[in-house]
């Protein structure tokens, strides 16, 4: 028979109470997120005046493709608009209700911010290509098209800059593409995959354009929006997929719950670790339990202390593990039951096993 019990509770043990484990400072979503807004601020402040002028130079000349980018940067200024309503919303305490938070909250909004991208930039710049294709229409003067072309990728590299110098302070030296895979932390990684797209995008909108007023093949304009609404459609479906493993509840990497299973198997009363159960409750709070079974005859006050040492040990290695319940497997943990039942629970055992109390 098994029975849960939280790592730092002795108390309950008839034998005195060990130390309460060492708290070492748990980096929680709203601390996490007091530096991530810097880089969304930065990309609302760029896009938003990348897409007024991109709307304007649009109705100018009449490009397609320019109309897919001013679509672009206006989808992408109210994803950031949507990622601060996560951010804040994240930040609320525990409740009754939700006794470990809100700190998913925010998974819930970059799970919308994908769909939107892929909805909104990449279906309307698709929809944008496809009827210029169709209906193809010269473009009239180029000259201002590259104007904003130019501006925007200044303002967008700025934001991109901005984001990954945050990224990088967060990934401690990690290679960029691990990191990458390894974040927990939307507001950063999808600021990050929007502004990447962003330039991409203006690459594909300058040639496009470039090539349609150089050949004098309209057409090539509308291939330009189709290129830019696969484009967004692709980093969609990265974030999307992201999002929903954050969602259904993504646990730790292989290689962290085995260092974690040879931290609990090196304390010297330990004989066996059973199964690890681990959760992200948020960009940088994780949920754990694990089994441990202790060798015969431990006495429940020095496996309660054991418990302790291993959690603190854990905790200092891995940071983001805010949350540690060790459950007791095996005798250690029926002698634990034992030492809490009451003195009428006690007797009526002994009887029904035939003895006298």
């Amino acid at each position: 028979m098994r029975r849960r019990t939280q790592a730092a509770a002795s108390a309950s043990a008839p034998a005195p109470a060990a130390q309460a484990p060492t708290q070492v400072p748990i980096k929680t979503a709203a601390q996490a997120g007091q530096d991530s807004p810097i880089a969304v601020y930065g990309a609302i402040a760029a896009n938003l005046a990348i897409a007024t002028t991109k709307f304007i130079v649009a109705a100018i000349t009449g490009s397609s493709a320019m109309l897919s980018e001013a679509i672009h940067s206006t989808v992408d200024t109210g994803n950031g608009l949507l990622l601060l309503v996560g951010l804040r919303l994240s930040r609320r305490p525990a409740t009754v209700e939700h006794p470990f938070g809100h700190g998913r909250e925010l998974y819930f909004w970059s799970l919308i911010v994908a769909v939107l991208i892929f909805g909104l930039g990449g279906g309307v710049s698709i929809y944008e290509g496809v009827v210029h294709l169709q209906h193809p229409q010269p473009i009239s003067d180029p000259f201002w098209n590259y104007v904003v072309l130019a501006a925007a990728a200044v303002f967008e590299g700025i934001s991109f800059t901005i984001a990954l110098r945050e990224f990088r302070t967060e990934s401690r030296g990690r290679p960029l593409w691990q990191s990458l895979r390894r974040s927990k932390d939307p507001t950063t990684y999808t600021v990050l995959a929007e502004d990447s797209a962003a330039l991409a995008g203006l690459v594909i909108a300058g040639l496009g354009i470039f090539l349609a007023h150089q050949l004098d093949m309209p057409a090539l304009d509308g291939i330009a929006s189709l290129l830019i609404g696969l484009l967004l459609a692709g980093v969609a479906v990265l974030l999307v997929r992201e999002a929903r493993g954050l969602l259904v509840g993504e646990g730790l990497r292989p290689e962290t719950a085995r260092a974690i299973h040879k931290i609990a198997s090196r304390n010297v009363l330990v004989k066996a670790t059973g199964p690890l159960r681990s959760m992200y409750i948020g960009p940088h709070e994780v949920l754990l339990t694990l089994d441990v079974e202790f060798i015969p005859e431990t006495p429940a006050d020095e496996a309660a202390h054991a418990m302790e040492q291993i959690a603190d040990e854990i905790r200092r290695r891995f940071p983001m593990i805010s949350r540690i319940t060790l459950g007791l497997t095996g005798s250690a943990a029926e002698r634990w039951r034992e030492l809490q039942m009451s003195p009428e629970a006690v007797a009526q055992r002994l009887a029904h096993a035939g003895a006298s109390p």
